[in-house]
């Protein structure tokens, strides 16, 4: 059976707590740099399919595994873990290993989900840095400690989720996650290009609209169970690489994804 790691990392603790990652923001879902909900994992419990999902936080991971339906549940393998180090992720790797054996598919899902500071002047520094940890570096360490793992295989796939703030200020107050989403972009463009003949599947999934379950949903908004299937069928179908695949509205999900087209 094939093993997919969804790496979903919440952000290091800052200020009070964690930012929350999508699936427990407590209002409607704002575009934004990476994260998809952890409810949009259970797509990927199907026969044929064993799920490995990460997070730092281990009461969202045993929010997942409550959603989970009973029947798929053994197909489900919960870490804790961070991948956000260059210690904590190869840690997270070795047993990772250990529990499921040989990964064929991993989901880059990181950082989270809205950042208003307020505009640059009133920022410091730490601040910047602190953004830039989450959204990029965390990106950057898991893709260089869990690639290798698939990297020459053509069976195998690594696809990010990134997201279209980092293309324009989406309202006054949040500059910090435009730049911190814009490296994220920057990052996966330059991987692309980097490797422009690596056998593996290396495809990126950018959402440029808000993401929500049925009960906080909005114009234009993605359900976030329909964005977890498109993102189970994208895997499984390893017919893509090298490519970006833009979802602007909810229709996207079936013409950019489902069906492939561009």
């Amino acid at each position: 059976q094939e093993v997919l790691v969804w790496s979903l990392v919440s952000p290091p603790s800052h200020g009070v707590g964690p930012v929350p990652i999508r699936s427990v923001c407590p209002g409607n879902i704002h575009p934004s740099a990476v994260p998809l909900p952890l409810h949009t994992t259970p797509h990927l419990c199907i026969p044929g399919f064993k799920v490995a999902v990460i997070s730092r936080d281990n009461s969202r991971l045993e929010k997942l595994r409550g959603f989970v339906s009973p029947s798929t549940r053994d197909n489900l393998t919960t870490l804790v873990g961070n991948v956000g180090s260059e210690e904590g992720a190869e840690v997270v790797k070795q047993t990772l290993l250990k529990s499921v054996g040989k990964v064929t598919d991993i989901v880059s899902s990181l950082g989270f989900s809205w950042w208003q500071g307020g505009p640059p002047h009133t920022q410091t520094l730490k601040e910047l840095h602190w953004v830039i940890e989450t959204l990029l570096f965390s990106t950057f360490v898991s893709w260089k400690v869990f690639f290798p793992l698939v990297r020459d295989d053509p069976n195998c796939t690594y696809t990010f989720i990134t997201g279209g703030a980092g293309e324009k200020l989406l309202m006054p107050g949040t500059g910090f996650l435009t730049v911190g989403a814009a490296s994220t972009l920057a990052f996966c463009q330059v991987l692309r290009e980097e490797y422009p003949e690596v056998p593996c599947k290396l495809n990126q999934v950018k959402i440029n609209t808000g993401v929500a379950p049925p009960e906080r949903m909005a114009p234009g908004y993605l359900n976030h169970l329909d964005l977890g299937e498109a993102v189970a069928t994208l895997v499984e179908r390893k017919s893509s690489s090298h490519t970006v695949f833009p979802v602007n509205c909810p229709a996207d999900l079936k013409h950019v994804i489902l069906e492939g087209n561009l």
